[in-house]
């Protein structure tokens, strides 16, 4: 018995005829009206299989047109969905942020092109010097600056949901990065004018950012915002982040305790380095093939020499 010939659907989409033949899957048949004795595979009951000879291409998939357009469809359906998804995440930023340049100022000195920093409602303002001319503006949302401090080549600001975030300076570029202190935010937000003095830059050049709270006492290197050292306050006593003076390099914050009559037990002096205290081992806390800093003027050089193995990398302080 010769076996009955198959067949390969026509690559064509829904709406396609050829010879008159079929549109799709809607004008065949029924299977439930095909003979009994004929199955789907062509052959009648009882009949051997051979393999029959096939037209188109050998060891093609056989699909009906109706079945290639659904799968046409899907595969659309996800080339399209792909580059949507990679925008929606790349347009997304996890803190917020929008940095709008405006201009630039016309070639200078160095110092002349580092602009001036100020806050203007919901947004950090930087102008420059000579003209006043806005260079750039960063804000964020749901958010508005509290406190800023200034370096070369940084700008750092205090935000009303506690973090502290360091932007390029000069032209605005980018933001480098963003720290948040627990319980920062609650404290802002208990008090009006809290803001004043929390943001203190450290070492020359502002090369370290101390973030003063009435429970700590954290810097960051402004290179990358990594944590170097953490002071915490004295049981029982707090940091004032507004009363502090600074003095040959030196900050010292008040750090009130009650029941104390000694007023130099409520002072706090620490520099670049952390705590200024006797016999110290301080860090290092430069970046990699960065040259050391120099110690402050007015601290010894002995309790800072660069001795390679004695400075741990990082230092948290306990509760004296």
């Amino acid at each position: 018995m010769t076996a009955l010939p198959t067949t390969t659907a026509p690559d064509l989409l829904p709406g396609a005829r050829t010879g008159g033949g079929p549109q799709d899957d809607a004008d065949s048949p029924p299977a439930d009206s095909l003979p009994t004795d004929f199955p789907h595979d062509g052959l009648p009951s009882g009949s051997a299989r051979r393999p029959g000879p096939r037209s188109g291409g050998q060891g093609r998939p056989r699909y009906s047109p109706r079945r290639r357009a659904r799968l046409l469809r899907a595969a659309l359906s996800a080339a399209l969905a792909v580059p949507l998804v990679t925008a929606a995440h790349q347009s997304r930023h996890p803190f917020d942020d929008r940095l709008t340049v405006h201009t630039t100022a016309a070639p200078g000195p160095p110092a002349a092109q580092e602009p001036v920093l100020r806050t203007s409602g919901p947004r950090v303002e930087a102008r420059d010097p000579r003209s006043g001319t806005l260079r750039w503006v960063h804000e964020r949302t749901g958010s508005r600056p509290l406190a800023l401090a200034a370096g070369p080549g940084h700008a750092f600001a205090l935000w009303s949901d506690g973090l502290v975030t360091d932007t390029e300076r000069v032209t605005g570029s980018a933001v480098r990065w963003h720290r948040a202190l627990p319980g920062l935010a609650d404290w802002l937000a208990a008090g009006s004018g809290r803001a004043a003095g929390v943001l203190q830059p450290l070492a020359p050049g502002a090369r370290m950012l101390a973030v003063v709270t009435p429970q700590r006492i954290a810097a960051f290197r402004a290179g990358d915002g990594d944590l170097r050292w953490v002071l915490p306050a004295a049981r029982g006593c707090a940091f004032d982040p507004g009363r502090y003076v600074r003095t040959a390099g030196i900050l010292l914050v008040a750090q009130p305790c009650p029941g104390h009559t000694n007023w130099t037990a409520e002072l706090m002096a620490v520099d670049d380095l952390g705590r200024i205290v006797p016999g110290r081992t301080p860090l290092r806390n430069d970046l990699p093939h960065d040259p050391p800093n120099d110690p402050p003027s007015g601290v010894s050089k002995d309790l800072s020499d660069d001795v390679p193995g004695d400075r741990p990398e990082k230092a948290v302080a306990r509760p004296s």
